[in-house]
Formats: structure tokens, C-alpha cells, sequence
């Protein structure tokens, strides 16, 4: 046995390797072994293509059926609209409201654009903002903030004679605008109406004519002057009758008695608490100011009226 270990283990000494124990037949020679294979791995593509193609038709066939149905939801008579209620308003009417809104009875709760509806109602001069509800199955709720007036100004140079502005508490309707906290103009006023707080005024009819805009800058700087007075409580409110806005330097105001009180562009606060101390002193003394400047820092310059 020991002369047969070369053809035995790779490490014998044959030389020449291994014979093939049989010659290779036609048929042999012609024949693929990876030729199944081959078949599976196509007869499994033609499965998963046919398997996406049913899915696509199922997608197809229920996106149909969907907006088919959306169809008939949207023209359902159940879900049109049957009532429009209008919430928070006060100064406007409901009517008015709905009007602006373009809703009407009739309407698929679905298919109305809310956002150009709560867009028109916006857009009239009292209102701040607004908000669509739908409530199913036919009803529409109007949510409504108005704008709330808040001072008068006055679009001209009406004044009374002696130099005094206004009297007291009382204003005619020349020219008379309301307007809100921010500034914006909200309308005329065609009535005599008594008054809280200044009347602004040294503004033209450009700065009250956009009704439901932005505040032009010299309303709202006199709006700003007596949200400050507000702010701080002052008892000054009472004695002003009139903030005008019209010079450069900063607001001017008139008090009841006719006094002219040059305010300034700055420090407010300060300077009305000076104003407030100036008057107690005047009035202590006796004496009687036509004019008190007070945009000078830590003097105030005063013209008193002769005896």
C-alpha cells in the first residue's frame, strides 16, 4: 500500500494530476447547469410584477371609489349649510356680518372656503379679527371681535374763539373720527357726544380716511400719549381737553382752561409728573399760566398771564 500513497493524498508525489475517469459525451458538452436557476429567478420576477400590478389596480379602484364618494359627500343635503349664527358682536349687525362673509343657506359645509370668508369679514373697519366654526351637521358660527372705540380725533383746525379749543367735555361732530387703542380709524361720528379722554387733534382726513387700516403715525402717537395718561392713572385726564399731534417737537396739549402745555417727543412719563406739580403750584399761588413748556431737561419754562 505504501506505493500508492502519491495518488492518495494532494501531497503524494504524482506527477502529471488526476486523470477523469470518463471522456466528456455531445451530450455533456451542451449541457448548462446554471439553466434552472435562471428559470426560477424569472418565473419570481414575473410573480412580484404581477403582485404590484394588482396593487396598483386596488389603489386606482379605491381612489375612484373615494372621490366618488367625496362627490356625493360634499353634495349630500345632509351636511348644507341651514343656519348662520353670528357671536360678539355689538356695534355691527348680524346681518351685516354674514353679508360680508358670502356664506348663504344652501352651502356644503365641506366645500365653503372659510378662509376667504373670515378674510372679508376682516376687512370691515370695526372688526379686529374673526373665526369660522363649523358645526355639523348644518350649522356655521361666526366668531367676531370688534374693534372697540377708544379716543375721537379730529381731521381739521376748528378752534373757539378766546383760544380756547374745545369746551369742557363736549365736542361737536365737525369732523370727528373714532378710532381704536391702536390708532386705526373706525369711522365718523355724526352725533355731539361727551368725552372721557382728549380729543386728538392736528391730523388731516388722509390720516382718518382708511377706515380699518393702520394707524397713521401722528393718530397713533396722540392715541399713545393717552394710553399713557391712562396707564398711569393720572388725573391730568380730567383737566386735558385736546393732545394736538401736528408739530414736529411732539405733542401739544390744551387743558380745559386754555393753558398750552408743549410736551415733547420724549420721557412722558416725567414730564407729565412735572406738569401735574407745576399746575398744584400755580394754583397754590394764585397765579395763572398761559403757556408751560416742559421739553427742557429738569427746568420747565412758564408764561404767566398778567394781572
Amino acid at each position: 500500500m505504501s506505493g500508492h500513497t502519491g495518488v492518495l493524498t494532494p501531497r503524494g508525489a504524482a506527477r502529471g494530476g488526476l486523470a477523469d475517469l470518463a471522456e466528456p459525451t455531445v451530450a455533456m458538452a451542451d449541457q448548462r447547469l446554471d439553466r434552472g436557476r435562471k428559470r426560477r429567478r424569472a418565473l419570481r420576477l414575473a410573480r412580484r410584477l404581477g403582485a404590484w400590478l394588482c396593487v396598483g389596480l386596488l389603489v386606482v379602484a379605491l381612489g375612484a371609489a373615494l372621490a366618488s364618494g367625496g362627490r356625493r359627500l360634499l353634495s349630500a343635503s345632509s351636511f348644507a349649510v341651514e343656519r348662520i349664527e353670528v357671536v360678539g358682536q355689538n356695534l355691527l349687525a348680524a346681518d351685516e356680518v354674514i353679508a360680508a362673509s358670502g356664506l348663504a343657506s344652501g352651502q356644503s359645509l365641506f366645500s365653503l372656503d372659510a378662509r376667504r370668508a373670515v378674510a372679508r369679514i376682516e376687512a370691515l373697519p370695526r372688526v379686529r379679527r374673526a373665526e369660522l366654526v363649523r358645526a355639523f351637521p348644518n350649522r356655521v358660527t361666526l366668531l367676531v371681535e370688534e374693534r372697540q372705540p377708544f379716543a375721537l380725533v379730529h381731521s381739521g383746525g376748528l378752534q373757539w374763539p378766546g383760544g380756547l379749543h374745545w369746551p369742557s367735555g363736549l365736542h361737536w361732530p365737525s369732523g370727528l373720527h373714532w378710532v381704536d387703542e391702536q390708532g386705526v380709524p373706525l369711522g365718523p361720528e355724526t352725533r355731539a357726544v361727551a368725552l372721557d379722554t382728549p380729543l386728538v387733534s392736528g391730523v388731516d382726513a388722509a390720516d382718518v380716511a382708511a377706515a380699518g387700516r393702520t394707524a397713521s403715525e401722528r393718530v397713533a402717537l396722540g392715541v399713545a400719549l393717552i394710553r399713557t395718561l391712562m396707564r398711569a392713572q393720572s388725573p391730568l385726564l380730567r383737566e386735558i381737553s385736546e393732545v394736538d399731534v401736528s408739530r414736529p417737537e411732539g405733542p401739544v396739549l390744551y387743558m380745559l382752561d386754555g393753558v398750552e402745555v408743549r410736551l415733547g417727543n420724549e420721557e412722558w412719563d416725567d414730564r407729565l409728573g412735572r406738569l401735574g406739580g407745576v399746575l398744584a403750584q400755580l394754583r397754590a399761588s394764585g397765579q395763572r399760566a398761559t403757556s408751560i413748556d416742559l421739553r427742557f431737561r429738569d427746568q420747565v419754562v412758564l408764561r404767566t398771564a398778567a394781572k
